[in-house]
């Protein structure tokens, strides 16, 4: 038997485990795959594409009902949705005034449930994961199960892009996330029974859904698509994320500059999650310096304290260091509580709570709707860059910007669970002042760490538990990943990504 030097096992790790292959790595996959396209009439658009969607005509998507099972909808997997599903010139945002965060500086919000089929970004994450390993032949859509594990929107958004471009996807997720991912799944999926696969725990259990994964791994049918270790994820985001929310800060900039101020980006933040989403941080730092601040539930402070436990803020997980965490890049470390975003979501979709923000703080009426779109982990990212501006100490022209990832109406039953468990069913306009006073007149800079060298370090050696010990990592492949020219040496993969979609549709059109 041949022995594999560490480097070969490497380079066959990116390829097969991790998702970056750079050539057709099985003909006879791509020939079925292209075969399955031509017969479903499916066009893949191009990151580059997706990052600037003015690059391609808008009428692609048809009549396509941006909500609906539809291949056409492909095309609207990028940030520059409105609610309804229409081409807009800037991605949907809001400007947060001083009334509502309490501090001088501007604060960016940029509306991830503007995503089509599943009302939040993680379809543009897992889109990134399949279209890659389509288009040289890895995944095989007339033999393979997409497999799909998470805490709820990555599972969401895989089931919707298998499904429209000819798959069979499989929802692996925690069975106490929120009721409403479910009700969507039972509706998406061809066979609910089989298809959702339901872990044991909540947020914070992301072990157990490793566990299922390598379960279903000794079948050869299924193909786990992990976010928290595919770098197609990451590439994703650094390219079509991070380009989006460039163009966001430079139009509210040039607004500025209108009344006679100029702005810096100072800060980008984010809640770890599968470490996709903070992936736009890097660009965000290429492009304007801006510092990259990793956020997490202060109940279980894995970054800041090495430490575990159990939350409420659906979607960030937790417990672990993602393969895919650029840690040594991050400037700063934010833990929120879940306590801060269950009642903040009640204030902002409550009758007592909107009250409460337009005649006690002035709020606009079209300032309190926009915070209906604020999901919990959006609500995190929020508090954390007001957090952020108190520790640097920025000043009116140092913006912050941050991410909506989806909104609040994936949340209705944990409201009512709030409710019921801390307001006796309803929240009265004294709790809605407490609620208020609690979580935006109060906020300080404890749980948070300014990162030094060392500080990075032993976040970072965290992931050795999980990616080597448990995963299989090769350590080569894991250690590289501290230094930046490995994240930078990455971004080849886009325009050879690209090319390959761009001949995989002229392929496909050749019919």
């Amino acid at each position: 038997m041949t022995q594999v030097s560490v480097s070969e096992q490497t380079t066959q790790a990116l390829e097969n485990q991790f998702g970056l292959a750079d050539r057709v790595v099985d003909s006879a996959a791509l020939s079925n795959t292209v075969a399955r396209f031509r017969e479903q009439g499916i066009v893949l658009p191009t990151f580059a594409q997706l990052a600037d969607p003015s690059s391609f005509d808008a009428s692609i998507v048809g009549d396509a009902n941006p909500q609906g099972p539809d291949a056409r909808n492909l095309w609207r997997v990028h940030w520059y949705n409105d609610l309804a599903g229409h081409r807009v010139s800037v991605p949907d945002h809001v400007v947060l005034p001083s009334s509502l965060t309490g501090v001088a500086n501007p604060i960016i919000v940029v509306f991830g449930d503007r995503f089509p089929m599943i009302t939040a970004h993680k379809v543009l994450a897992a889109y990134s994961c399949l279209a890659p390993r389509l288009v040289t032949g890895q995944f095989d859509p007339t033999y393979h199960r997409a497999i799909w594990p998470s805490t709820g929107n990555y599972a969401r958004g895989g089931v919707a892009i298998s499904r429209i471009m000819g798959c069979r996807g499989v929802a692996i997720l925690p069975a106490g996330m929120s009721q409403e991912r479910f009700d969507w799944l039972d509706k998406w999926c061809a066979n609910p029974a089989e298809d959702v696969i339901k872990t044991v725990g909540t947020e914070s259990n992301v072990k157990e859904i490793y566990d299922a994964c390598n379960e279903l791994d000794k079948d050869p049918v299924n193909f786990i698509f992990n976010q928290f270790c595919e770098f197609s994820n990451h590439l994703g985001h650094y390219e079509v994320t991070g380009r989006a929310f460039g163009h966001v800060f430079e139009t509210v900039r040039d607004e500025m500059k209108k009344a006679g101020r100029d702005i810096t980006l100072a800060a980008f933040t984010s809640a770890t999650g599968s470490a996709g989403t903070i992936a736009a941080g890097d660009r965000l730092k290429d492009d304007y310096g801006a510092r990259i601040v990793s956020v997490e539930a202060l109940e279980c402070p894995t970054m800041l304290e090495n430490g575990f436990g159990e939350h409420n803020i659906q979607g960030i997980g937790d417990k672990h260091i993602p393969l895919i965490h650029n840690i040594t890049n991050s400037d700063v470390v934010c833990g929120i509580s879940d306590r801060a975003t269950d009642e903040l979501d009640v204030l902002f979709n409550t009758p007592a709570g909107r009250a409460y923000l337009a005649e006690k703080k002035g709020l606009s009426a079209e300032l309190i709707e926009a915070l209906s779109h604020f999901g919990f982990s959006s609500i995190c990212n929020t508090l954390a860059a007001i957090k952020t501006s108190k520790l640097l100490n920025l000043g009116p022209d140092q913006a912050v910007l941050t991410v909506a990832t989806d909104g609040g109406a994936l949340y209705p039953s944990s409201r009512v669970t709030t409710l019921h468990k801390r307001f006796h069913g309803e929240m009265t306009a004294a709790d809605a002042a407490e609620v208020f006073e609690r979580h935006f007149g109060d906020i300080t800079t404890d749980d948070m760490i300014d990162l030094s060298a060392r500080d990075r370090n032993r976040i970072f050696n965290l992931g050795y538990y999980t990616w080597v010990e448990q995963q299989g990592t090769p350590f080569e492949l894991f250690e590289a990943r501290r230094d930046q020219s490995f994240w930078r040496g990455l971004r080849r993969y886009l325009p050879i990504w690209d090319d390959m979609i761009t001949d995989f549709n002229a392929r496909v059109a050749k019919g």
